[in-house]
């Protein structure tokens, strides 16, 4: 399932489905955010998403051998709900 889909799904709830675009939107710009802001997001009966800091790491170039730094990132965690397959 994408996107597309559940727009096309809530729209069976909305009057148009530019209502449920828009919904979809707001849901997802507003886990974004969360998300940015480094809180933790939690869905009942899907999961919990979180940010962390990946570690620095040293990199090789496959093609030249050469070794290079990968620098730290934020990264997402999801964590299944136990009750999602349920």
């Amino acid at each position: 399932m994408n996107k597309k889909d559940l727009i096309e799904s809530l729209t069976q709830l909305f009057a148009t489905r530019k209502e449920a675009k828009d919904a979809i939107e707001k849901v997802f710009s507003t886990i974004r955010q969360a998300l940015r802001k480094g809180d933790k997001v939690i869905i009942s009966e899907l999961g919990t998403f979180r940010t962390y800091i990946s570690k620095a790491r040293e990199g090789r170039n496959p093609n030249t051998g050469e070794i290079f730094q990968v620098p730290p990132k934020r990264k997402i965690r999801f964590r299944q709900s136990k009750d999602l397959f349920d």
